[in-house]
């Protein structure tokens, strides 16, 4: 019977789990066997990391990809992919120069079935503001991506935070252009009080992501570091609020897919990896309930 995806909230993983041990031999098929083993359809990837021969999109490739999806019933969630910003050392990409690489990606995430992207362009601080000229850069690439059915999304990610000013200016750009083809991912590192790299502790509560919920196309479901749990859910995030963040997303009627992204330590480490994984879909299954 043919996977139909639930209305709401939805399960996936991102292959980018898998960097620390895809190197030695591992498969987009074996990805995908360990995905449907834990009951998540959906699926991102890198496509610099998981498309062979990228930039360029073979025939062989496309048709093995594909095939792979039906036979695994996966859907294509999201694509990642860069806005390469720094390429040269002495100087930025120009706009014409970043949108001829995005509409590249832009084809090539439609011939592969993929609606969001997870669009990450060049920063130029620590709390992961991007270029000045980014509403240059998604103004000029946005007709293609309108053409490609495509919706290009930066990342909300620790340390940045949803209260932070930029995540303000994204929605207003997407409010005054009434864009179709700009939106957010947010990456559930926001929701965790863990220190950030210079020892700060700056993070978002759960319910701070409701006035953002329209314009989130797809979330990053970060974790690190799965523990036993007495209660219903068998197992948490030892620092991210897994239960109160599925909570608010399903009393609020978000529609869209969360997308594994396992950061902890045992990531060289395939049987840990493994374990890792199908515990936190344990958990994020127990607290939807599909």
């Amino acid at each position: 019977m043919k996977y139909v995806p639930e209305k709401g909230p939805k399960r996936g993983v991102s292959v980018y789990s898998y960097s620390s041990i895809w190197p030695l031999g591992l498969t987009l098929e074996d990805c995908f066997t360990e995905m449907q083993d834990m009951g998540a359809h959906g699926v991102e990837i890198l496509a610099n990391g998981h498309i062979d021969g990228y930039p360029n999109l073979t025939d062989a490739f496309l048709e093995k990809w594909h095939d792979l999806c039906e036979k695994y019933e996966i859907i294509p969630a999201e694509y990642g992919h860069w806005i390469d910003g720094r390429m040269w050392k002495d100087r930025m990409l120009t706009v014409d120069q970043c949108v001829r690489y995005l509409e590249r990606d832009f084809k090539m995430a439609h011939e592969l079935g993929f609606h969001c992207l997870r669009t990450k362009m060049t920063v130029i601080n620590d709390v992961l503001d991007p270029v000045e000229n980014w509403r240059d850069i998604i103004t000029a690439a946005s007709p293609a991506a309108e053409k490609y059915d495509v919706v290009m999304l930066p990342e909300i990610h620790m340390p940045t935070i949803l209260e932070q000013r930029m995540v303000q200016e994204f929605v207003e750009y997407i409010d005054k252009n009434n864009s179709k083809a700009f939106g957010l991912n947010i990456d559930f590192s926001v929701f965790s009080p863990r220190p950030n790299f210079d020892g700060s502790v700056r993070y978002s509560k759960p319910e701070a992501i409701i006035p953002y919920l329209p314009y989130v196309k797809c979330c990053h479901a970060k974790f690190t570091d799965m523990v036993p749990s007495d209660d219903k859910y068998m197992f948490q995030d030892k620092w991210i609020p897994y239960p109160e963040i599925l909570k608010v997303l399903q009393d609020n009627h978000w529609d869209g897919w969360m997308v594994a992204e396992y950061e902890g330590k045992d990531r060289a480490d395939e049987t840990a990896l493994s374990e890792a994984l199908h515990k936190h879909q344990i958990l994020m299954k127990n607290c939807l309930g599909y």
